[in-house]
Order: C-alpha cells, then structure tokens, then sequence
C-alpha cells in the first residue's frame, strides 16, 4: 500500500496580491481515497515559480502542519510567496520533508512507499485584480528514475484529476509495476528464469506492447522512456495504452507531456479500447502487427468486467499468434488485492491457456503490497 498528500480542498485558479493566505484542506489516503494515514506526519509546503525556463525558483520547504487523521477536514492557511508580483504563476508543493527529494517521488527507490507521496498544485495566477474564488480541477505528481546509462535522473510528470473519476487518478499498481520495470531494466532485479524472460521481451530486442487500462498512462510513459534509453542495435518497438474514451484527453495530455523522453518517432500512442467489443484485433492491427508483451495493471478492482477482460486477453492472443504462431505474448499483471474474489481471474485465465507466476512484489508502506504477475501462454504447436 502507498499513501499520498493530496488535496481534500484545493488551492484556487487565481489569487490576490493581498498578502491573505490561500486556504487548503491536505489529506493523506490510500490511492483511492478510502483509507486515511493513521500516523502524525508533518507535512512542508513551498512555492514553485511557474516558468518556461527549466531552472525555476522553488521556495524552501517550511511546516505547513501536523496531519491527523482526527483533524482531516481542517482548513489550512498558506502564506503566498514572498515577494509575489502581479501576473506571476506559482504551484503550491506540499511533500513529507524537507529536502528536494522528499518533493519528487524516486520510482528507483528501493524504500519505495515508505513515506507519503509529494503533490504539487496546478499554478495559482496571482493578479491585482480581485476575482471569484475557483478551486482547482487537476493536480501534478513529479516522478523521477535513474537509469544506469544516463548521466541525470529522468523526471516526468503525471497529471491527475481532483475529481473522483477512477480513470483519472494515480493507482499504487501502475506505480508498483512502474517501479519493478525501472530495477528490471537497471539490473536490481534477482535474476530467475522468468525475469530474464522479461527482461529479453521488453529490453533485449524490439518489443511491441499493448497496455490494457492505462488510465493516467504512467506504466506507458515508464518503459516508453526506458526503451528510449536502449542504444544501437536495439531498436524500441511501438508502446500502445489503451482504456475507454473518457480516458483519452488526460492519457494523451500525460504521455505528450514526456515527449522529449522517448526514443525518437517512438511515442507512446493512445487509443480507445472497449473490452466488449468484439473487433478488438481489428482496432489493434492499425497499430501494430503484432504483440509480444500484454500490461495491464489495477484491472481487476470490478470483479464484473472480467468475462470481458478475459475475451480481450483471448482476442488479442489469437491476433498475436495469427502473426507469429510460435512467439504468445508475455502478459504482465500489476495487482493489488483488494478483494479476495478478486483471485478468480487466475482461474479464469487459466482456462484460455494463460499461466500466472508471481515474479514480484512491492510491499510500500505496508499493508496490502503490489504483486506482479507474469503470464505465459501454452501454445499447442501439434
């Protein structure tokens, strides 16, 4: 389980030049938002200047309060920058210590999870002009992976909603199997038979994947900038997310914000993709011919929908093989449990040929953990 700061009541779109403080509500929970913190954790905010130029100021991180889950509606005051002007965008940070660090969440970390993770505001215009009070709609969370054949940490950032859309929020199994293909692709990984398996699929030649609910699109731009780092000969293959049209808008958003990341002409791509649609191969062949790595992480929170998850995972098998009769696709899960009934999709998948081994898991700050999975297809060659 990973817990994360975020904003019971967000910080305005504008604000005066007055001097009065910005009123905002933290909160600390699980990703979905049902299970608060149960520990006093200090939380520091600071300012970031929202600037075209990359080395913007960013204020000093300075306690902002004590969370308690007993005062987890309490209103907040923020003292606004020092020495604001008018016209100047800032974005509000609030994270769990005092240290740059502590302000971007390090999906290379080992310790990942042990402490909340950072939220950072869209920015807040600050004018002379006085204007109604709008809360803010989005927020940003600033992600950072070190890889070994790069001189300088890579940071991206993912864009979630402040509104309850399932599809638009952060997940602790994206982050979790995120973070397992950062130490696959860095050699932190023990290396079993079925990681090298993996590792070959995604890392070791070209390799098109086929992400199934992708939602804000973190696990896509991950190994998007992770095949980006493959040198010559090694060239990426395609990386297609996919979920349901109202997932599209912020899914683009998030994965063109990453753009300059990705191996050159090798950008993640987007498409809707309905599980109950019976010309799925049909959908995909426009994109690729073929696929040897299937994703898919937090797919299984609706017990209801895997008839059709399990027709999906079918469908486009058979496509894949109708390609390639003797490579099936590696299919690779990102869970979290949350429901034991949950477990029935092993069962379930095991029926249409697909075995699951647990290759993983990320424990975080305890609790539950993100378990990773990985799937192989028996391929009857008689």
């Amino acid at each position: 389980m990973f817990y994360y700061i975020s904003f019971l009541r967000p910080p305005p779109i504008q604000a005066a030049l007055s001097g009065e403080p910005i009123l905002i509500t933290p909160q600390i929970a699980n990703d979905l938002r049902t299970e608060y913190y149960t520990d006093v954790q200090d939380i520091f905010y600071s300012w970031s200047l929202h600037s075209p130029t990359p080395n913007s100021v960013i204020t000093k991180p300075v306690k902002l309060t004590s969370w308690r889950a007993s005062t987890m509606y309490k209103e907040i005051p923020v003292p606004p920058p020092r020495n604001v002007r008018d016209g100047e965008y800032w974005r509000l940070v609030l994270s769990s210590g005092t240290s740059r660090k502590d302000q971007i969440l390090s999906l290379s970390d080992e310790n990942l999870g042990r402490q909340p993770f950072p939220v950072v505001s869209d920015p807040i215009f600050f004018s002379a002009r006085s204007s109604k009070a709008v809360k803010q709609e989005r927020i940003q969370r600033p992600y950072v992976l070190t890889a070994t054949n790069r001189d300088h940490p890579v940071i991206f950032h993912i864009i979630e909603q402040t509104s309850f859309d399932l599809d638009k929020k952060i997940w602790d199994s994206g982050i979790g199997l995120s973070s397992w293909f950062i130490q696959l692709h860095s050699g932190m990984v023990s290396n079993t038979a079925l990681v090298s398996q993996v590792k070959n699929a995604l890392f070791a030649s070209k390799c098109d994947v086929l992400e199934l609910g992708a939602g804000t699109g973190i696990v896509a731009i991950v190994l998007g900038i992770l095949q980006g780092l493959l040198g010559s000969p090694v060239t990426p293959g395609k990386i297609i997310s996919t979920d349901l049209p109202s997932a599209l808008p912020l899914l683009q958003s998030n994965i063109s914000s990453s753009q300059s990341l990705y191996h050159l002409g090798n950008t993640p791509k987007s498409i809707a993709l309905d599980w109950d649609e019976p010309d799925i191969s049909t959908q995909v062949a426009s994109f690729v011919s073929g696929i040897d790595v299937i994703v898919m992480s937090d797919v299984t929170y609706n017990t209801a929908s895997f008839p059709a998850l399990i027709g999906t995972l079918s469908r486009l098998i058979m496509f894949s093989l109708s390609v390639a009769p003797v490579k099936p696709p590696l299919i690779i899960l990102g869970y979290k449990e949350r429901d034991i009934a949950e477990r029935t999709l092993w069962e379930m998948a095991e029926k249409i040929g697909i075995h699951f081994e647990k290759a993983a898991q990320i424990p975080g700050a305890g609790g539950t953990p993100v378990e990773v999975w990985v799937g192989t297809v028996l391929v009857n060659t008689q």
